[in-house]
């Protein structure tokens, strides 16, 4: 979101934007008291800041998530208790090689998170992952439908 476009043009308000976006990255817990809460915000500046798309197949639900130069190393997927899916990882900034230095640096680096609360009927011992050309695809197969009851028949006790 650009404060700009809303209307507001104050200083303060730009420089808490650019703040809450990781623009001013030099904090650190030991020379800051108020690192934590910053790596707090930067924590869940990734978590927002990584989407996902869904879809859900006849057999199962399918998670696609953009992680350019990423391997697969850098990703964990897991399940955690209640059915969550945590899809997490680090982008690690790249080196400055000697006699270079940035200009300026867009691409996110840090940590990423996503959580997901499955469906009853996903099956969380059947999930498989691959990430290909910087794009990670989660497979979570379904439970089969459970089988319709059948009507039960009651016997009858007779006790003569």
């Amino acid at each position: 979101m650009d404060f700009g476009i809303m209307g507001y043009d104050s200083p303060l308000l730009h420089a808490l934007h650019h703040h809450m976006m990781g623009l001013h990255e030099d904090a650190d817990v030991d020379k800051n008291p108020n690192a934590a809460s910053h790596v707090y915000f930067r924590d869940a500046k990734a978590m927002a800041a990584t989407p996902a798309d869904i879809r859900e197949d006849p057999k199962s639900y399918v998670f696609v998530v953009d992680m350019p130069g990423l391997k697969s190393g850098d990703i964990k997927v897991q399940v955690e208790a209640d059915n969550v899916l945590l899809i997490s990882g680090e982008r690690k900034p790249e080196e400055e090689k000697e006699g270079a230095k940035f200009v300026r640096m867009e691409r996110r680096v840090g940590k990423f998170m996503r959580k997901f609360v499955l469906p009853e009927n996903a099956n969380t011992d059947a999930i498989s992952a691959v990430c290909q050309d910087g794009v990670l695809t989660v497979t979570v197969e379904k439970l089969p439908p459970p089988e319709p009851k059948k009507p039960k028949t009651i016997e009858f006790y007779d006790p003569s």
